[in-house]
């Protein structure tokens, strides 16, 4: 992690050279919006702003002392190490000033800033998030000559921690990408089924499915950006579907979806009837699994046309079970009925082959291939795509299948 921050400073004066263009730009829109707002509003808007902060300074007043405890600490370790500023070469001199002109600072110790972490998977078992800052918070400080302010920096610095790879970098938007004005109750994070949505291959005029629904969220990614197409949600909550209806009506997308409250094992959809489905497995967390996943994925099997896909957000847990089950698994024939013929393991053509996207970074392939080579193909279901994902504290798998074959042929 510190090599991250040591071994590569021109990607760092890169990226706050495009946080100070961001900040100019935001100015910008806040002034044009100020000057043209109602002097009135303007006015109430303001006595909530002061209440605000006068109640934020009261939860401020009560974590400084521990605030103030942890910068200490991080700058007392930071001088420990030596060789702050005073013995660095003449190239570390230059790329100083480089960085004081990209923040617009008179000096560079002018800028403040915070780290926040985020582990995920096994390694947050042993290393705490707390732990890591400290390491990226003590590299920058020694790297750059910045200085750690808990309550009121400059600039965050965001880091994620996971088994497979770790990103250090400066969030360059103030509010979250996962923030949606158009969903009134969030479900599953807007951006993984905004992910899931992208990799269906979604056209206009198909048919789409998420037989799992819950509150709707996937289908309210896909239903904004990919509009002219038919969408059906199924849940067997009642609750999860209020929810679900409360959020197309608050995304004005009523119309555009269609709500049924059946089983995921029991769709009352004629076979290969569906072009896409996508859907979020439920981990078990806070909804369990009534049906085994295989029967799960037999069902939507049946009402897949050929050549349709299938994007799947998976637990570790059920990667584990499909793995284990899928090279043994009975397709459907066309009625929906079990066949005597063993699972295919027919692939795609190559010219299906051939459009597969490949992943940037040579590290995330290399993991995503292996998730791939270990998941044999379900029925006529063939893996294609496979991408790990952070859900916050747990890691998860993105599953993409086509169905290559009808059952039974």
């Amino acid at each position: 992690m510190q090599r991250l921050t040591n071994d590569d400073p021109e990607s760092w004066l890169n990226a706050i050279s495009i946080w100070k263009n961001l900040l100019e730009l935001n100015a910008k829109k806040v002034k044009l919006s100020q000057k043209n707002a109602n002097p009135l509003k303007r006015k109430v808007g303001e006595n909530d702003i002061i209440a605000k902060k006068l109640k934020t300074a009261e939860m401020q007043e009560i974590q400084e002392k521990k605030e103030c405890q942890v910068e200490k600490q991080i700058e007392e370790e930071t001088l420990e190490q030596g060789n702050f500023t005073t013995k660095r070469d003449k190239s570390q001199e230059e790329l100083q000033n480089d960085v004081a002109e990209a923040v617009d600072t008179h000096n560079q110790n002018d800028l403040t800033f915070r780290v926040s972490c985020r582990c995920s998977g096994a390694i947050a078992k042993t290393f705490t998030a707390q732990e890591a800052g400290r390491v990226i918070g003590i590299a920058l400080m020694k790297q750059f000559g910045w200085k750690a302010d808990l309550r009121n920096p400059n600039v965050e610095i965001f880091i994620h921690l996971s088994d497979i790879y770790c990103v250090v970098g400066i969030p360059v938007f103030r509010v979250p990408l996962a923030s949606r004005a158009y969903i009134k109750t969030a479900g599953l994070r807007s951006t993984i089924a905004w992910a899931m949505a992208s990799l269906a291959e979604i056209k206009a005029g198909a048919v789409v499915l998420d037989p799992m629904c819950g509150l709707g969220t996937i289908l309210l990614e896909a239903a904004k950006e990919w509009p002219d197409v038919y969408y059906v949600g199924a849940d067997v909550s009642d609750s999860q579907l209020l929810g679900a209806c409360d959020n197309l009506k608050a995304a004005g997308l009523k119309d555009k979806i269609e709500l049924l409250k059946v089983s995921v094992i029991e769709l009352p959809l004629p076979s290969e009837s569906v072009d896409t489905i996508i859907s979020d497995i439920p981990f078990g967390k806070k909804f369990k699994l009534g049906k085994d996943i295989k029967h799960i994925i037999q069902e939507m099997e049946r009402v897949l046309r050929v050549g349709g896909t299938i994007v799947l957000l998976l637990s570790e847990d059920h990667h584990r079970r499909l793995k284990g089950c899928e090279e043994s698994s009975v397709p459907l024939n066309s009625k929906g009925s079990r066949t005597d013929k063993p699972g295919s393991t027919e692939l795609l053509n190559p010219e299906e082959k051939a459009a597969i996207s490949q992943p940037a970074s040579s590290s995330f392939a290399a993991s995503n291939q292996e998730c791939l080579d270990g998941m044999p193909p379900f029925g006529s279901l063939v893996p294609v795509e496979c991408y790990r994902v952070s859900l916050g504290k747990t890691d998860a798998l993105i599953y993409k299948y086509k169905k290559s074959h009808s059952p039974g042929q």
